[in-house]
């Protein structure tokens, strides 16, 4: 059966920086989408970053130009390096794949919490 484990979390004053990680155990392949989402306490889960087998990255406007999302295949591992990091980032983060056509799968982590705060 395969998990997804993060790691990386913690408490961060604004400006610090974190690097999330996100591993996959267990048989896994082919993965069409990595991806990021956040959810904040009275909010919906949102997707904050995705990057694609080809290595397509999306980002939403409120990170970009300050989180990076890249991935490696052989390791089965997704990571998410945070920059400049703001109050309005705290929230539990979870880390998610896919994998499209017949063979679909969506696995989602256990989530991570972030909290930006001095």
């Amino acid at each position: 059966q395969v998990q997804l484990v993060e790691s990386g979390g913690g408490l961060v004053q604004p400006g610090g920086s974190l690097r999330l990680s996100c591993a996959a155990s267990g048989s896994i392949s082919s993965i069409d989408v990595m991806g990021w989402y956040r959810q904040a306490p009275g909010k919906q889960r949102e997707l904050v970053a995705s990057i694609t087998s080809g290595g397509e990255r999306n980002y939403i406007d409120f990170v970009k130009g300050r989180f990076t999302i890249s991935r490696d295949n052989a390791k089965n591992t997704v990571y998410l390096q945070m920059n400049s990091l703001k109050p309005e980032d705290t929230a539990i983060y979870y880390c998610n794949f896919q994998r499209f056509g017949y063979f679909r799968l969506n696995y989602w982590g256990q989530g991570t919490q972030v909290t930006v705060s001095s």
